[in-house]
Formats: C-alpha cells, sequence, structure tokens
C-alpha cells in the first residue's frame, strides 16, 4: 500500500515537472517572438520596437533565467530607440510640448536601464525641445513664459550660452537692467572662457549700447547721477567716441569741468570723422573750458564746434564771450 502511494506521488510529481518545462518553452518562445518584431520594427517604426522590446522586459522577468539573454538586449537597445523617437520629433518640428514629454520619457528610460550615454543624448533632444519652446514664446512677446523655458534648458545645460545670451535679450526688451548686466555678465564670462573673441565683443558691444542709451536717456531727463551710474556700467565693456561724449555733457552739466574737458578730448582722440563729426566733441570741450575760465581756448573751440546742430549755439557762445579770432 505504501509504495503504491509513493508511485502515485512519482507520476504526479513527473506530470507537472513536464508540464512545467513544456509551460517555461513556450513562454520563452513568447519572448523570443516579441524580440524578433521589436527587431524588424527598430529601423522603420522606433514606438513599435519600443512597445516590443518592453514586451521582451516584462515576459523575461516572468520567465526567469532561462530568458535572461533577451532581456539584456533589449535593455541595451532601449534607451537609444527613446531618444530616437525624442530626435524624431525635433527633427519633424513637432510642437515644443510634445518634443520634451519625448525627451523626458528618454531620460527616465536611460536612468532607469542605467545608460549613461542615452541619458546624455536625450537630455540635449530635450534641451534643443526648451529652446524650440523658448524661441516659440518670444516670438509671441510672452517673455515671462520664454525666461522659464531658458531657465529650465539651463539647468539641463548649464554652459548653453546662447540660451543665457537671449535671456539677455528679453531683458533689454523689458528695460531690467540689473537682470540684463548679471546676465551679460556671465555670457561673456562663458564664452571667454572659450576663447570665443568673436562671441565677446559682440556681447560686449551689445551691452556698451544698452547702457549708454539708458544713460543718456537718464541724462536727458536731467537726472545726471543716474546716467553717470549707466554710463560707467557700459564703460566696463568697452570704449566708444559716443560714451565719451555723454560722459563730457554729464559732467559739464554737473559743472565738473576738468571731466567733462578730459571725456571731450577722448572723444575727439577717437573721432575719424570729418569736421561735423568732430563739432559735438568741440562743443563740449569749449563749455568745460569756459566753465574753467579759458576764454580764449573756449573761442577757438566754440569756432571748431560751429557745424550741423552745434552751429547756432557755438555762434552764440562766441558772440557772447566777444571772441575775435
Amino acid at each position: 500500500m505504501y509504495i503504491k502511494e509513493i508511485k502515485r506521488i512519482a507520476a504526479v510529481l513527473s506530470v507537472a515537472v513536464c508540464f512545467g518545462i513544456s509551460l517555461n518553452a513556450q513562454t520563452r518562445n513568447d519572448v523570443i517572438t516579441a524580440y524578433n518584431e521589436g527587431a524588424k520594427a527598430m529601423q522603420t517604426d522606433p514606438q513599435a520596437a519600443i512597445d516590443a522590446f518592453e514586451k521582451v522586459v516584462v515576459l523575461s522577468d516572468q520567465v526567469g533565467e532561462e530568458a535572461a539573454d533577451l532581456k539584456q538586449k533589449a535593455v541595451q537597445v532601449l534607451p537609444g530607440l527613446y531618444t530616437k523617437l525624442a530626435s524624431n520629433a525635433l527633427n519633424a518640428k513637432k510642437p515644443a510640448p510634445e518634443i520634451i514629454s519625448a525627451a523626458k520619457t528618454a531620460v527616465s528610460a536611460a536612468e532607469k536601464y542605467q545608460n549613461p550615454t542615452a541619458k546624455t543624448n536625450a537630455q540635449k533632444v530635450l534641451a534643443q525641445g526648451y529652446n524650440v519652446m523658448a524661441s516659440e514664446y518670444f516670438a509671441k512677446n510672452d517673455y515671462a513664459n520664454a525666461i522659464l523655458a531658458f531657465d529650465s534648458l539651463l539647468t539641463i545645460n548649464p554652459d548653453y550660452v546662447a540660451a543665457i545670451y537671449n535671456k539677455a535679450l528679453i531683458y533689454i526688451k523689458q528695460n531690467d537692467a540689473v537682470s540684463f548686466e548679471k546676465t551679460i555678465d556671465l555670457y561673456l564670462e562663458k564664452v571667454r572662457s572659450a576663447n570665443d573673441e568673436e562671441k565677446a565683443k559682440k556681447a560686449s558691444t551689445l551691452a556698451l549700447e544698452y547702457f549708454r542709451g539708458a544713460g543718456s536717456k537718464a541724462n536727458q531727463a536731467n537726472n545726471l547721477d543716474e546716467s553717470l551710474e549707466l554710463l560707467n556700467k557700459a564703460a566696463k565693456y568697452g570704449d566708444d567716441k559716443d560714451l565719451f561724449y555723454y560722459f563730457a555733457d554729464v559732467y559739464n552739466k554737473k559743472k565738473n569741468f576738468d571731466s567733462g574737458a578730459e571725456y571731450a578730448q577722448k572723444g575727439l582722440a577717437l573721432e575719424t570723422g570729418e569736421a561735423e563729426a568732430e563739432a559735438k566733441f568741440y562743443y563740449q570741450l569749449a563749455v568745460a573750458q569756459l566753465g574753467k575760465g579759458q576764454t580764449a581756448e573756449a573761442c577757438a573751440s566754440f569756432k571748431n564746434a560751429m557745424y550741423g546742430p552745434f552751429a547756432e549755439a557755438s555762434k552764440a557762445q562766441r558772440t557772447n564771450m566777444k571772441c575775435t579770432d
């Protein structure tokens, strides 16, 4: 009786083992089928390939060690496929949110499957997606959202200098001098570190002209201290004859005639045009000389300033001073 029971149990176990082997073999075949579907779709349909290879991963985990080789192969190609899908969206000029969504999914897949190279490539696409978004907002004059998009880009890649420069342009549009100065200085630091003198020169000119123009407006409004502060900011970015003219004008208005004369002469030294182009500098020089009591010198300088818009005022000054030369 005991022997018969043992034989019965053995027979049941034998059937169970055979059934298990048959089930595992069938499941591995399913994994192989899914893998082949993914391999076939890789070149023409990245999304279909992704779906197939993700199925390989799921089924392989169910099968276990027997399908581990197929899982490993799927894991190797999946991050690149996700990145390809994001790149395709970028190249097809899909809407920015679609590009960004695809790129974020690619980054997550690269992290999940521990593929640093794929993550780097996916982040590049993500940065480009935010750049597209920022450009679209900029075109709509939606500067606040454009700044947010550029900041998202710079979180991914702090050395994306074009984004920094574009932020500076937005701050000019917003007349945000403080943010502009901070941003353009950061840009200059990065391009100079890269020895890109062409970009550095372009940015320096932009900053000089911005602060020079702001200083001129403050001067016209008779806000002389503010004007000097802005002109000094402009001077950080280089020398400029027009900048020197505004310095001379402001200093003369503040009755600091020594500085007025100094900057008028600096402007003259940079001016390469004819007498009419030099007139504005001679006029400021004459005002400074008159303020210092240098009558003869002032008469000569006002004479040299008698061109264009300075002609009438210079003539009146010479008449009042009774200049005879």
